[in-house]
């Protein structure tokens, strides 16, 4: 009988991995090194080994395991298929049948998108808890962000659903995305683009701020910790990105129309004081909506990955 399941959060420099009960309880975890050289093709035979030494070790049986979820970093399809992983070195790949392969051909595996997963987690035992509607956002060097519809990952025909980093919010911005587009809300409410928010202030202002003490050093978190300390360029900073973000949420909410938004990654840190802001600007942008959704701190921090993933082969 099946007792067991198994999470992997393929990142660019580690993989996480995660064995699970049935029920969400997360029994071990452990990490292996990512070896991107040629073309990654070392990854998933790294983590099969280290799986069937981890499952000898905790004397469980391949047939205790339900199946094996993995995240990766990139766009998948809704059949499996990865046309790329940049940061892998991936290209025409398909992770789900190259580790059950791997397995031996009797454990039942699947993929998806690591910010996807990263939602699905949240859902199953994070800040998203009791809720099967969904939207989780994820505050790093980029904006990410995952789709959860009835319980169900919400990917899109190409893979590219709910790329909240890409939605246009700001008109007249000169600089370019990594996208290759402008006014990307992860040009604004990232950790990197609240920095050059405030570096675009700062130059734009002679006022004393206790920004100026930190230098090309300035970190996302440097501009927070001085915007709750009542910094007036810090604080204008910060509200500007979470105006945006809550614009954009707004904008969600009336395709989606979810319980409930979850805030993850570094930046999300700041704590309450930022969940506080978005829910304000979100609330301007959604009058028409008599029940809001809440927005929330997500829980599971860098373990959000493996709990998706995990849930992903018990929901497919």
């Amino acid at each position: 009988m099946n007792q067991y399941c198994v999470g992997v959060d393929v990142g660019g420099t580690t993989v996480k991995c995660g064995i699970f009960t049935l029920t969400g309880v997360l029994m071990d975890k452990w990490e292996v090194p990512t070896r991107k050289e040629e073309d990654g093709k070392y990854i998933l035979p790294d983590v099969a080994d280290a799986l069937k030494k981890r499952l000898e070790e905790k004397g469980i049986e391949l047939t205790d395991i339900e199946g094996i979820g993995i995240g990766v970093p990139g766009p998948v399809e809704p059949n499996g298929y990865v046309h790329v992983c940049v940061n892998l070195g991936w290209h025409d790949h398909w992770p789900a049948k190259e580790m059950q392969e791997l397995m031996g051909g009797r454990i039942r595996c699947a993929v998806g998108n690591d910010a996807n997963v990263a939602a699905l987690g949240e859902m199953w035992q994070g800040g998203g808890k009791g809720h099967a509607n969904l939207v989780m956002v994820t505050l790093g060097t980029g904006v990410g962000g995952g789709l959860i519809i009835d319980g169900q990952i919400i990917a899109g025909v190409h893979g590219a659903g709910a790329e909240i980093g890409h939605i246009q919010v700001r008109d007249g911005e000169q600089e370019a995305c990594n996208c290759g587009g402008h006014g990307c809300l992860e040009q604004v409410a990232s950790a990197t683009g609240i920095v050059r928010e405030a570096k675009r202030n700062l130059a734009a202002s002679d006022e004393a701020s206790t920004m100026r003490a930190f230098g090309d050093a300035l970190s996302a978190r440097d501009v927070c910790d001085c915007a709750k300390a009542g910094d007036p360029l810090a604080v204008k900073t910060i509200d500007t990105s979470m105006y945006y973000l809550g614009r954009a949420l707004a904008t969600i909410s009336m395709v989606a129309d979810p319980e409930i938004y979850v805030i993850g990654g570094g930046v999300s840190r700041a704590g309450q004081y930022l969940i506080d802001l978005v829910k304000k600007h979100y609330a301007d942008y959604t009058p028409i909506l008599t029940k809001k959704a809440d927005i929330v701190l997500a829980t599971l921090g860098n373990d959000a990955g493996i709990y998706g993933s995990a849930k992903l082969v018990l929901t497919n």
